[in-house]
C-alpha cells in the first residue's frame, strides 16, 4: 500500500478497506488528505455552497435506563429532576422555532420504560395538528429498538406506525462506535452495532430519510473507527435505489465534562484540532456513497469547523436553538443565524439555509434573532 494509490483511487469513488482507510490515517498527511476530501466535495457537491440549518433539539423526557458512561444528561426512573415534557411546553418551544426561521425539532430523549409506540405516536401527531408544517426530525436507532422490544413488534411496523403519525426523517443518533466492544463499555444498555444498523436497514426500506454519526476518542481503537465508516457504507449500499439513505454523516469527538468515562476510568477527550480535521477528511474519503458531511461546530469551535470546509465537509449543520445532551458533558459553542452564516463566509464559502433533506430554503425576510441562552 502507499498514499498516492490509496487516495487516486479514493478519487475514482472506489471504497477503501477499513485496513487501506487506518494506512492512510497513520501515513498520509494532513494536507494529502484534506486535498483528496476537498477534491471529492467539489465533484459530490458542485454548487459549492455551504449549508446551514435552524432547528431545535427538544427532550421528550430526561428518564432513561441505558446508563451510558459518557452522558451526564439522563436521570434515572423516580429522580426528582426527572420530566417527561408536557405539550404545552412544546407549544412554546416550537412558536419560538418558529420566530428565530426554524422549521424542525430534533425530538430526542431516554430510554423511558413507560414510555411506549402510543406515547410517541399521540405525541407526533399532536404535535402536527398543532403545527401542520413542523418537520420532526426525531428519536434515533436505539429509541427505535427501545420501543420495539416494550412493544414485541419489529422494527419496521414501530418506523412505519411513527411514520404514519408525522416522522419526517430519523436522526443518526446512538451510534457512537459501532462496534459492541466499545459499546459494552460504554453504553451497554443501549442496542448493539449491529441492531442499530438493522434499524437504518429498515428505515431505509421504507423510504425514510435518515444521517449517521460517529463520536470518537474515548476507548475505541483507530481500527474500530474504520470499522465502523465501513459498515455505515455499506448499508448505504445495500438502500433502494430510490430511497434517500444516509442523507448525512457527522462524526465528532467525546465531549468529557463530568461524564463517568472521566471521573471513574480517566478517559479524556485528547482529539486534537489536526485529528479531528484528518477524521473529517477520511469520512469522506471512506464514505464516497454519502453525499453530505458536516462539521460539529458545537463541540471542536468555529476555526476548526472552518478549516474543516476545506477538507471535506459542505455542511455547517444547525444553529441549535436548544441542545441539552452535548452540552452537558462540556461543548460550549453556539452561533446565531448571523453568526453561523458570517463564519462560513469568512472561510471563503457562500451560505445556504437548507431542509433536513439538503433542499434550499430562502432565510425568511424577518427573522427574529436569538438573544437567548439556554
Amino acid at each position: 500500500m502507499n498514499n498516492q494509490d490509496l487516495l487516486q483511487r479514493a478519487l475514482n469513488f472506489e471504497f477503501l478497506t477499513q485496513e487501506e482507510g487506518v494506512y492512510l490515517y497513520k501515513n498520509a498527511a494532513t494536507a494529502e488528505l484534506m486535498y483528496t476530501a476537498n477534491e471529492l466535495r467539489k465533484k459530490q457537491v458542485p454548487h459549492g455552497k455551504v449549508t446551514w440549518q435552524i432547528d431545535r433539539n427538544v427532550n421528550t423526557t430526561n428518564v432513561c435506563i441505558a446508563n451510558c458512561k459518557f452522558c451526564n444528561f439522563f436521570r434515572r426512573p423516580g429522580h426528582p429532576d426527572s420530566y417527561i415534557t408536557d405539550i404545552e411546553t412544546y407549544k412554546v418551544k416550537i412558536e419560538e422555532t418558529f420566530r428565530l426561521g426554524g422549521d424542525q425539532l430534533l425530538l430526542q430523549g431516554g430510554h423511558h420504560p413507560d414510555l411506549g409506540l402510543a406515547f410517541y405516536s399521540n405525541l407526533f401527531r399532536q404535535l402536527k395538528e398543532l403545527y401542520p408544517t413542523l418537520k420532526l426530525h426525531s428519536l434515533g436507532p436505539p429509541e427505535i429498538a427501545h420501543v420495539a422490544k416494550l412493544e414485541g413488534l419489529s422494527h419496521t411496523e414501530i418506523l412505519k406506525e411513527l411514520m404514519a403519525a408525522g416522522l419526517d426523517s430519523l436522526p443518526g443518533a446512538g451510534a457512537e462506535i459501532l462496534n459492541d466492544r466499545v459499546r459494552r463499555l460504554i453504553s451497554k444498555g443501549k442496542c448493539g452495532g449491529q441492531e442499530w444498523l438493522d434499524v437504518m436497514r429498515a428505515a431505509h426500506q421504507l423510504g425514510l430519510g435518515t444521517s449517521a454519526t460517529m463520536m470518537f476518542g474515548h476507548v475505541e481503537t483507530i481500527e474500530e473507527r474504520f470499522e465502523h465508516l465501513v459498515w455505515i457504507r455499506e448499508v448505504q449500499a445495500e438502500k433502494p435505489a430510490e430511497a434517500p439513505g444516509f442523507i448525512a454523516f457527522i462524526p465528532w469527538p467525546f465531549q468529557d465534562d463530568g461524564t463517568l468515562l472521566k471521573r471513574v476510568r480517566g478517559i479524556k477527550n485528547e482529539v486534537s484540532a489536526d485529528e479531528y480535521i484528518r477524521m473529517l477528511a477520511l469520512s469522506r474519503i471512506m464514505l464516497p456513497n454519502i453525499k453530505n458531511i458536516q462539521a460539529s461546530w458545537l463541540t471542536v469551535g468555529k476555526s476548526v469547523a472552518q478549516i474543516c470546509l476545506h477538507g471535506g465537509a459542505n455542511d455547517f449543520g444547525s444553529i441549535m436553538i436548544e441542545e441539552n445532551v452535548v452540552s452537558a458533558a462540556g461543548a460550549p459553542h453556539r452561533f446565531t443565524s448571523e453568526g453561523i452564516q458570517q463564519s462560513i463566509r469568512e472561510a471563503g464559502f457562500e451560505p445556504q439555509l437548507r431542509n433536513q433533506k439538503y433542499g434550499f430554503r430562502d432565510v425568511p425576510s424577518q427573522i427574529q434573532q436569538q438573544t437567548i441562552t439556554y
